[in-house]
């Protein structure tokens, strides 16, 4: 039985926040034995932002295997939202400057996008 388009994203989605998890825990240990500087922490969730999110649009092109740039595209934007809610409850409110959050925001998409085209 073929999996719905919604099932796939999810799971996909799913898989990708605990290779976030995974990536950040690495990180903190990072920063710990490293003592490492505030501008190399930014640096690094950058990098999680990215590798995860063209590790979910390579999942999602294999998986959906029809318009893989759009799908890996909306894990992206997904990832982001997800992240901006947690963060938005969390901090009760926005955190950070526009200029961050849309950067993220053009980070977590492109780099879906670019898994997507890669799958």
């Amino acid at each position: 039985m073929e999996k719905s388009k919604l099932q796939v994203t999810l799971r996909n989605l799913l898989v990708t926040y605990i290779l976030t998890g995974v990536l950040l825990v690495i990180l903190a240990l990072a920063l710990y034995r490293f003592r490492l500087k505030e501008g190399q922490i930014r640096l690094g969730v950058n990098a999680v932002y990215i590798i995860t999110c063209l590790f979910g649009g390579i999942l999602m092109g294999k998986s959906i295997k029809q318009r893989r740039f759009f799908w890996g595209l909306l894990l992206g934007l997904l990832y982001f939202l997800v992240l901006f809610a947690v963060s938005f409850m969390l901090n009760r409110g926005i955190n950070g400057s526009m200029n961050q959050i849309l950067t993220t925001m053009a980070i977590c998409a492109a780099s879906g996008t670019a898994g997507g085209m890669l799958s």
